[in-house]
């Protein structure tokens, strides 16, 4: 495959260094495979048939990553839910979730998780990953497409992953109704979907500056809803499987600007990684490090207080069971809307 002129000038939009643009030129007219990635979400058997790549420094202890050429899906196991397929790609851009665990400048979530809430969550893996790094007391996965839901909803029941409940709502109307609730939100955002390319796939259009705009207004949108349902001292993590900076570090510029509440939060465990192309932590993964098709992350932390009736309640002398209760209560009028669809078999 040859080099478009759109991608050869949107490589040099990446870097000024021609060594490293025509790596990553390579790496998308030449798409390679990739080791497939499984996140375990029941305890691994002590034997299996795998065979597992060594774990880098960053990886997750559930996650393993297997060697080039294994076909996991096919395996008895994948059917009886013990693990879940993904790209070690989006392993990556999950892995800021295991730093809210650990220590960090704002200090970290150390209380149980009451509620996790993933904005774009088909087909599953994301919500997955936050399930099993922060075993939240509910999980709540939306996915806006109605098309997409039957793979969402199949994901999460075929890996037992509860309590879960799955909603088909654009995220404008979860920030209505759940504002502040939130102690992790997850935006894996629609994008132009360039990585395809390194992966053999197809994403027509995706370095056309037009295409390229249009997934940049709709992030925005996106995460500025998103931004609403995260609780005081709650994270939100940005996603995107674009190399575009358009849709990345400026978006979340913007969003910065915009929500100046938010603060970006350094991943130390993904220093290595960190972007060239921002002045605050943000993290990339590019093909051809040969690890993955690419991946875009960024972790921030609402430093605001919290709300009631449109006034602000001052953190340091506010009554916390009182805004438990009031973020709790927001929580069970929501689920006790109709045509959300709970993962459970009961």
């Amino acid at each position: 495959m040859e080099a478009s002129k759109l991608l050869i000038k949107f490589s040099q939009k990446l870097w000024t260094d021609a060594e490293q643009q025509q790596q990553f030129i390579h790496a998308l007219t030449q798409p390679r495979s990739f080791s497939p990635c499984i996140l375990w979400t029941k305890p691994r058997p002590e034997s299996f048939s795998f065979a597992v790549e060594p774990a880098l420094p960053w990886q997750a202890a559930f996650v393993d990553r297997l060697t080039l050429g294994e076909r996991p899906g096919q395996h008895s196991l994948h059917e009886a839910g013990y693990f879940y397929c993904l790209d070690f790609s989006s392993v990556f851009a999950a892995t800021p979730l295991l730093a809210i665990r650990s220590s960090s400048p704002r200090g970290a979530i150390d209380a149980p998780v009451r509620l996790v809430v993933d904005m774009c969550a088909s087909p599953g893996g994301k919500s997955i990953f936050a399930w099993a790094a922060l075993q939240p007391d509910y999980l709540l996965s939306n996915e806006v497409i109605g098309k997409r839901i039957g793979a969402l909803l199949s994901n999460l029941k075929r890996c037992q992953i509860e309590p879960a409940v799955v909603s088909n709502l654009d995220p404008e109307v979860l920030a209505e109704a759940i504002p502040q609730t939130a102690e992790v939100v997850l935006v894996d955002a629609p994008c132009t979907g360039q990585s395809l390319l390194a992966k053999g796939g197809k994403a027509p259009g995706c370095f056309h500056p037009v295409s390229i705009n249009k997934n940049a207004n709709r992030q925005k949108r996106i995460i500025a809803n998103s931004a609403r349902v995260v609780a005081p001292g709650g994270y939100l993590l940005y996603m995107t499987c674009a190399y575009s900076p358009e849709e990345n570090e400026q978006v979340c510029e913007w969003f910065l600007e915009k929500f100046s509440q938010f603060q970006p939060i350094a991943v130390d465990a993904l220093s290595a990684y960190r972007s060239h192309l921002a002045q605050f932590p943000c993290y990339r993964m590019f093909p051809q490090l040969g690890l993955g098709a690419g991946a875009f992350s960024a972790l921030f932390q609402n430093t605001a207080g919290f709300t009631i009736n449109g006034e602000a309640i001052d953190r340091e002398s506010a009554d916390n069971n009182a805004i438990e209760e009031t973020a709790a209560q927001r929580l069970k009028e929501f689920l006790q809307r109709p045509r959300l669809i709970s993962t459970s078999r009961s």
